[in-house]
C-alpha cells in the first residue's frame, strides 16, 4: 500500500510540475499559388513550428507577394506573409516617390528573416527560336496575375534589361496554367514567366512529353542586358535533377530573394505569441531542413543587414539571435576517432 501511495504522489507531483500546454490561437499566413513553393513553405511552418508556439496556423493561398502585403495590413488574423524582395522594395520606392498609399502599406511591415532565392523561369515553346532571356524583347509575355510577385518580377526585370516597360499589347496577366495553354495550344503567347523555388511543383510534375512542348530560356551573364538585371536579381543554376523530365543538363538562370514578414505588432498578447513563434522556429529549424521543402536547406538563421528602409521585427529578431547563439555554444565538440587522431585530422 505504501508503494502505491508513493507512486500516486510521484504521478501527482509530475502532473503539477509539468509545463502548462499553450492554448492554441488561430493565426493566418498568406503565401501564393497552390502549386507554388510559398504555400509548401507555409505548410511546413504550420506543421513543424506553429504548434510549439501555441499557434493554429491557417495557410492561405493568394495571388502572390503584392496581395500578401495588402492582406497582412488589412485582413484580420493574418500575422505572417511571404514576400519577394523586389515587391517589398517596389513598395518602398513608391513610398519614397510620394505615393501615400504605398507608404501606408509598407512602413509598418517588418522582416522576420530572409529565406531563400526563388528561381525565375522563362518558358517558351520547344520549337521557339528563343534561347536566352535577353531574347524576349518585344515578345508577347505572360507576366502573371495582377497583385502577384511574379508580375512584379517579370515587369521589373524586363524594364531593367531593356530600359523600357513591356507594352500593354504584349503583356497578359493569366495564371501559370492558363498561360501555358495559350503558349502551347493557342500559340498566342511567346513567353510565360514563372517564379518559384526549385523544385517548383508546376515544372517538377511535368511528364517526359513536356520536353516536346516547352523549354526554359538560359541566362547569359555576358550580355549588357544581363548585367543590368543583376542590379536587383541573382544568378543561379537551374538543376536538371530538379526537372529531369524537362532538362537534360543544368542551365544558368536568375532568382529573387524570398522573405518571411510580419507587421509591427504592439499588443502584448500578440508580441508574446510571436516571440514564442520565433523561439519555436529556431528550436525546430533542423526539423524544417530535414523534413520540409528542399528550399529550407538554403535558409540560415543568421539575420544579415537589410537594405535602406527595411527593418526587422525586433521582438522576434531578438529571440532568433539569442536562440541561434545558444545553439552554437551548445554544439558539442567533435568526437575524434582513433584513426582521425593518428592521421592528424582532429583539430
Amino acid at each position: 500500500m505504501g508503494w502505491k501511495l508513493i507512486g500516486t504522489w510521484i504521478v501527482a507531483m509530475a502532473s503539477l510540475g509539468a509545463a502548462p500546454s499553450l492554448a492554441q490561437v488561430p493565426y493566418k499566413i498568406v503565401t501564393a499559388s497552390e502549386r507554388g513553393t510559398y504555400i509548401q513553405i507555409g505548410r511546413d511552418i504550420a506543421k513543424f513550428v506553429a504548434p510549439a508556439a501555441g499557434i493554429d496556423l491557417d495557410v492561405l493561398p493568394s495571388a502572390g507577394s503584392a496581395e500578401n502585403v495588402q492582406r497582412l495590413r488589412r485582413e484580420p488574423g493574418v500575422k505572417l506573409a511571404l514576400v519577394q524582395s523586389d515587391v517589398y522594395q517596389a513598395f518602398l520606392d513608391l513610398d519614397s516617390s510620394g505615393n501615400a498609399e504605398a507608404g501606408a502599406l509598407i512602413r509598418p511591415l517588418r522582416v522576420i528573416m530572409p529565406l531563400y532565392n526563388e528561381e525565375i523561369y522563362f518558358i517558351v515553346r520547344a520549337d521557339s527560336g528563343l534561347e536566352f532571356i535577353h531574347d524576349i524583347k518585344g515578345r508577347k509575355i505572360n507576366v502573371g496575375p495582377l497583385l502577384s510577385g511574379t508580375a512584379m518580377t517579370a515587369t521589373t526585370l524586363y524594364r531593367q534589361m531593356f530600359n523600357t516597360p513591356i507594352s500593354e499589347d504584349n503583356a497578359s496577366y493569366l495564371s501559370n496554367e492558363e498561360a501555358l495553354v495559350k503558349l502551347t495550344v493557342d500559340k498566342t503567347l511567346d513567353v510565360v514567366v514563372v517564379v518559384a523555388g526549385q523544385p517548383a511543383k508546376l515544372l517538377a510534375d511535368m511528364t517526359p512529353a513536356a520536353r516536346r512542348l516547352i523549354k526554359l530560356l538560359k541566362f547569359d551573364a555576358s550580355k549588357p542586358e544581363s548585367s543590368a538585371a543583376l542590379d536587383t536579381y541573382f544568378p543561379v543554376t537551374v538543376r536538371a535533377t530538379s526537372y529531369p523530365n524537362l532538362l537534360t543538363e543544368d542551365i544558368p538562370g536568375l532568382a529573387v530573394k524570398a522573405y518571411l514578414v510580419t507587421y509591427d505588432f504592439a499588443l502584448g498578447g500578440t508580441v508574446t505569441r510571436l516571440r514564442q513563434f520565433a523561439r519555436a522556429l529556431c528550436d525546430n529549424f533542423a526539423v524544417l531542413q530535414a523534413s520540409g521543402h528542399p528550399k529550407w536547406r538554403e535558409v540560415s538563421l543568421t539575420l544579415p543587414e537589410l537594405g535602406k528602409g527595411w527593418l526587422y521585427y525586433e521582438p522576434m529578431a531578438h529571440e532568433i539571435r539569442s536562440c541561434a547563439a545558444k545553439q552554437r555554444i551548445a554544439t558539442p565538440a567533435k568526437t575524434c576517432t582513433q584513426q582521425e587522431r593518428i592521421l592528424g585530422l582532429c583539430s
